[in-house]
C-alpha cells in the first residue's frame, strides 16, 4: 500500500485510504441511492401503519407516543447492529479493493435487505423464548415495557461503547446477556411470588451456538485455506492487493459473491434479532392491529378450527382423571412453562385452553373479527397453549403417540401462524436501520477487521474463506432457529486464515477481542437488570 506510505502517525495506514475514498465522485451517486431506498422504504412504512390503524380507534395520544418511543429505541439497536455485524460483510472486499467503501456498503444494505424480507421469523421468536413468559403475557403493561426498553437500551448502550473502541463485539451475544439480566431481575424482584426469571435450558442452547460458532469459523476458514491452497493453483489468488489497485476480475468476483452472501444471511439471521421486540411493543401498544395476524384468510381460520378439535381429542387421551382444574386454564398452564413440572390439572387445563379457543375463533369465523378488548387475551391463549405443547413434545410427556404427535405439531402450527408473524413493514424498517447503520458507523470495524487481526495484509484468498465459512455458518444457524454471531464467526474466520498461512497474529487486538466477548454477557446483563429495575419503580 504505498500511496499511503504517509500518514498519521499511530493511526491504521488504511484508514487515511479509506477517507481518500470515500470523497471520490461516485459518493454522490452511492449516497443518492441510499436517499432514494430511506424514502421510498418510509414511505412504503407509512402507507403500511396506515392501513393497520385505520379500524384501530385509541382513546388518547399517549399509546402513539409510547409505540413511536419504544419504535425508535428498537430501531436504533438494529442501527448501532449495523455498526458491529453488518460492517463485518464488506471488510474483505473493502480491504481487497474489489469495490470501493461507498459501493460497498450500499451494495451490503441491498443485500441485507433482501435477507431481512426472506427471514422466516424463527429466531426472532426463538429470542423471545428466553424472556419470562409473566413479561410476555404482560408485555401492554408496566412490567413489559420496562423490559422491552431495558433490554434495548442495554444493548444499544454497550453496543456503542465496543463500537467507539473498534472492537468487534458481538450484538447477539449482547442481547442474549441484555435478556438474561432483565430475566434474573425479574425473578430477583419478585422472589417469593414464584416469578419465573431466564430460561436457562433455552439460554443454554443458545449460549452453545454462541461459543462453538467462533471456533468453527477459526478451524473452518484455516482448513478452506489449506485446501484452495492444494487444490486451486492460481497465484495471484494468494497475494495481497498492491497499491490500492483491484484484483484480477474473477477474483473480484468472488469477493463481491462472498461479502454478498454473508450481507444476506447476517440480514436473514442478525436482522431477526430486534423483529420480535418490536412486535412485543406493538402487541402491548395497538394489541386490537397486532396481537393476532388478521392476515389470516377465511379458509385459514377454518383450518385452525379443524386442527383444534383434533387437538382436543388428542389432549382428552391424556387428562389426568384426578385433576381438577381450577378457576383459570391459563395461569395453570403458564405455571407449567415456568416449573416444567407436569400436575394433574395441566393437560387438563390445555385441553380447555385449546376447545376455549376453538369456540372463541369458530364465533367470530376470522381473527380480525375478535373484538378488541379480547384481541390480547386470545394472542395470550395461543401462546401458553402453543408453548405448553412444544415443551410436552420435548419433554416427551405426556407420551404421545406419531398420530398424537403429528396432530398437536399441525395445530402449533396454526396457532403460531396466527401470534408469531412478522408484518413485512417491520422487516423494512429494520433492513433501513440495519444499512443507514453500516453506511454512518462501517469505518471503525473494519479497519480492526481489515488489519489489526493478522500481521500482514488481508490476501484475496483469506477475505474469500473467511466470508464463505460465516455465510454458510448464518445460514445454517437460521435454519434451525438459532441466533449467531456474525461478528464472531467472521472475525474469527479471518484470524484462522492468518494462522493457517503463517501471517501471524496481532495478539493485542485477538486480547481485546476475547476481553469483550467474555465482559459482554455480564456486562449487558447488569446493565440491562439494573435498567429493569429502574423503570418497574417507575412504571410501579
Amino acid at each position: 500500500m504505498s500511496d499511503v506510505a504517509t500518514t498519521v502517525p499511530g493511526r491504521p495506514p488504511a484508514a487515511d485510504l479509506l477517507e481518500k475514498k470515500m470523497k471520490r465522485s461516485h459518493a454522490l451517486i452511492s449516497g443518492g441511492v441510499c436517499l432514494g431506498a430511506v424514502a421510498i422504504g418510509l414511505g412504503y412504512i407509512a402507507v403500511h401503519i396506515a392501513q393497520d390503524f385505520s379500524d384501530v380507534t385509541l382513546g388518547s395520544i399517549w399509546p402513539y407516543a409510547l409505540l413511536i418511543l419504544a419504535l425508535v429505541i428498537a430501531l436504533g439497536f438494529e442501527f448501532v447492529n449495523g455498526f458491529h455485524d453488518t460492517a463485518n460483510a464488506v471488510a474483505t472486499v473493502i480491504y481487497t479493493h474489489s469495490l470501493e467503501p461507498n459501493i460497498a456498503v450500499v451494495w451490503s444494505g441491498l443485500c441485507n435487505l433482501a435477507g431481512v424480507l426472506v427471514s422466516s421469523g424463527a429466531v426472532a421468536f426463538s429470542i423471545i423464548t428466553l424472556l419470562p413468559v409473566e413479561l410476555i403475557l404482560q408485555v401492554s403493561a408496566g412490567a413489559g415495557f420496562a423490559m422491552v426498553f431495558a433490554l434495548l437500551i442495554a444493548a444499544i448502550l454497550w453496543n456503542l461503547s465496543t463500537w467507539w473502541f473498534g472492537l468487534p463485539a458481538s450484538s447477539s451475544h449482547t442481547m442474549v446477556g441484555s435478556i438474561i439480566g432483565v430475566g434474573v431481575a425479574n425473578q430477583l424482584m419478585s422472589v417469593h411470588s414464584g416469578t419465573s426469571g431466564v430460561d436457562w435450558e433455552q439460554a443454554t442452547k443458545v449460549f452453545k451456538v454462541l461459543l462453538i460458532s467462533p471456533v468453527i469459523g477459526f478451524g473452518a476458514a484455516a482448513i478452506l485455506l489449506l485446501l484452495s491452497k492444494w487444490l486451486i493453483k492460481y497465484p495471484a489468488l494468494y497475494e495481497a492487493p498492491k497499491n490500492a489497485e483491484p484484483p484480477p476480475w474473477p477474483i473480484r468476483l468472488l469477493l463481491v459473491l462472498t461479502c454478498t452472501g454473508v450481507s444476506f444471511s447476517h440480514g436473514s439471521n442478525d436482522g431477526q434479532k430486534g423483529m420480535g421486540l418490536i412486535m412485543l411493543i406493538l402487541i402491548g401498544t395497538v394489541p386490537t392491529a397486532y396481537a393476532l395476524n388478521h392476515a389470516v384468510s377465511a379458509s385459514g381460520v377454518q383450518d385452525f378450527i379443524a386442527a383444534s378439535e383434533q387437538a382436543g381429542h388428542v389432549l382428552d387421551r391424556h387428562v389426568d382423571k384426578a385433576g381438577i382444574l381450577g378457576a383459570d386454564a391459563r395461569a395453570e398452564v403458564t405455571d407449567y412453562i415456568r416449573t416444567k413440572q407436569l400436575q394433574p390439572d395441566t393437560v387438563l387445563a390445555l385441553r380447555e385452553l385449546v376447545e376455549d379457543l376453538n369456540h372463541e375463533v369458530a364465533l367470530y369465523k376470522e381473527f380480525k373479527s375478535v373484538p378488541a378488548s379480547q384481541q390480547t387475551n386470545v394472542r395470550n391463549d395461543m401462546y401458553v397453549a402453543s408453548e405448553a405443547i412444544r415443551l410436552m413434545q420435548k419433554a416427551k410427556n405426556p407420551a404421545f403417540t406419531a398420530d398424537e404427535t403429528a396432530a398437536l405439531t399441525n395445530y402449533k402450527g396454526k396457532v403460531d401462524k396466527a401470534t408469531k408473524f412478522i408484518p413485512i413493514w417491520v422487516k423494512v424498517a429494520v433492513a433501513l436501520a440495519l444499512g443507514m447503520g453500516t453506511m454512518v458507523g462501517w469505518k471503525r470495524i473494519v479497519v480492526t477487521v481489515g488489519e489489526k487481526i493478522g500481521k500482514e495484509h488481508l490476501t484475496y484468498a483469506q477475505g474469500a474463506c473467511a466470508e464463505l465459512v460465516a455465510m454458510c455458518t448464518i445460514s445454517l444457524a437460521d435454519n434451525f432457529g438459532l441466533p449467531v454471531s456474525t461478528t464472531h464467526v467472521l472475525s474469527s474466520g479471518v484470524a484462522g486464515t492468518m494462522a493457517a498461512n503463517k501471517s501471524g497474529l496481532q495478539m493485542s487486538t485477538l486480547r481485546n477481542i476475547a476481553a469483550a466477548w467474555v465482559f459482554t454477557l455480564p456486562a449487558a446483563a447488569l446493565l440491562s437488570g439494573t435498567l429493569f429495575w429502574l423503570f418497574r419503580q417507575v412504571s410501579g
